[in-house]
């Protein structure tokens, strides 16, 4: 009968998440917030469901009651997160919200089955990151001078990437972070805090001026940062801010010169990593051809590849997989892992989810008049669909690999906590939208924020 059980479940498990994939995008149908509310509420049962299969058949395969317990942690989590974000700020976006903690919930799940004690890691920084959270839309409707700290970012910015390339640690061959001793050796990765500060500083910079001067000011002050990214060899992080900043200088000129010019310079800034770095030309090797390198260079992606194509549709179930034979699977590869064990049904539908998420995003900046504002929305939502396509790609060799990680899903806190943050400041933005009542928000004469 258990086994039964446990073949079906991955059925059913596939069923739930196409359900949930099919009502975030269906969402988009209608306009208002109230016309979507039982879309929502739907959205809400789906999750608790998928949840409860997926950590049941973990316990059934495994015969280990610690995921039933995590299990109840989990539930604990998303009945808090949605509760609270919707009691406290009635008017949040519930789509944004629901897909947050639709992938938080797989990645919790997922990382329990590859790492129980990094799972429950994760979930104490995700709860962490919450309480923090929680405060971000409400500090949004009382700040009223972020306008003015544009080249406070930048400074701060540059400062802590620059720490990081003289003090930090170096994990795989690049410097990604530094450790903290004296709190247990907790690791602190700067690079992903400094997106929110780069998308703010670039706002801040062409939100009223858009000259040629004021561009290639901002221009150097990014590059700045890019170019010490790059000598720290986080090259993903790099490539992520760099794309950001191009798509942020466009949406504020609209001015397509700029863009052809920054794809150009893009191209030939990669050509230049390709010669001067080892570990770029073997990524692009094993990228072009990891069969010849199985043994070496290809052997990470070549496992990413048998994982993808061994799940199948439907997956091979929970913990019937082998996504450990993945290096790095936890951070880099879980997208794999999920493919492997939940199916490619699973992984078109997380996909699907973020993609949700970014025209969310895309929606809410169009609303924006202020173009402060709109250029912050703008920005995050380029950046979180980059890092998305950097990590999903990599993963099934569409492109070579970055070693980013996909959010709210892989492993790593200062990942997980910056990605919260970024949902809470759109929220925050949303709900001043929203307090207007549906208004586009206008600056005043003084430029100062309403």
């Amino acid at each position: 009968m258990q086994e039964y059980v446990i073949e079906l479940s991955k059925y059913f498990l596939a069923g739930g998440m196409v359900l949930y994939a099919f009502c975030s995008l269906y969402a988009f149908r209608y306009r208002k917030d109230n016309e979507r509310k039982r879309i929502f509420i739907f959205q809400n049962i789906l999750m608790f469901v998928v949840q409860l299969i997926a950590f049941v058949d973990l316990a059934l395969v495994s015969r280990d009651v610690r995921y039933l317990f995590l299990y109840a942690f989990v539930q604990i989590f998303l009945l808090t997160a949605i509760t609270l974000v919707t009691l406290i700020y009635e008017q949040a976006n519930r789509l944004l919200l629901n897909n947050m903690c639709m992938l938080l919930g797989i990645g919790l799940c997922m990382l329990a089955r590859l790492s129980f004690d990094k799972a429950v890691k994760q979930y104490i920084i995700v709860m962490l990151s919450l309480a923090i959270s929680l405060a971000i839309p409400f500090l949004f409707t009382r700040i009223r001078f972020l306008k003015k700290l544009t080249w406070v970012y930048a400074a701060v910015g540059i400062l802590m990437l620059g720490i990081v390339l003289i003090m930090g640690q170096v994990t795989h061959g690049s410097k990604l972070s530094y450790s903290f001793e004296a709190l247990g050796g907790i690791t602190f990765q700067p690079s992903e805090f400094v997106k929110i500060l780069f998308v703010f500083f670039l706002a801040g910079a062409l939100w009223e001026d858009i000259s040629l001067n004021r561009i290639l000011l901002a221009a150097l002050l990014a590059g700045m940062q890019v170019i010490i990214l790059v000598l720290s060899k986080d090259l993903g992080s790099a490539l992520i801010f760099f794309v950001g900043f191009l798509f942020v200088v466009f949406i504020a000129t609209r001015n397509y010169l700029y863009l052809l010019a920054g794809i150009a310079g893009g191209s030939l800034a990669a050509c230049v990593a390709y010669r001067l770095f080892d570990h770029v030309r073997t990524r692009v090797l094993a990228w072009q051809d990891p069969w010849s390198y199985i043994d070496n260079q290809g052997y990470q992606i070549t496992q990413s590849l048998f994982a993808v194509g061994s799940g199948s549709w439907f997956g091979m179930g929970l913990l019937k997989g082998n996504p450990k034979a993945i290096p790095f699977v936890e951070s880099d590869f879980i997208f794999s892992s999920i493919c492997e064990e939940w199916g490619l049904i699973v992984g078109i539908c997380v996909i699907l989810i973020c993609v949700s998420s970014f025209l969310t995003m895309m929606e809410t900046s169009l609303r924006i008049h202020d173009r402060f504002y709109q250029m912050i929305v703008y920005g995050i939502g380029v950046m979180y669909i980059f890092q998305i396509f950097l990590t999903v790609g990599g993963g099934i060799k569409f492109i070579p690999l970055t070693g980013v990680t996909l959010p709210f899903i892989s492993y790593g806190g200062s990942s997980v906590m910056t990605s919260m943050f970024m949902f809470f400041i759109i929220q925050g933005i949303y709900i001043r939208l929203q307090q207007m009542g549906g208004r586009k928000i206008v600056r005043r004469a003084n430029d100062q924020e309403e």
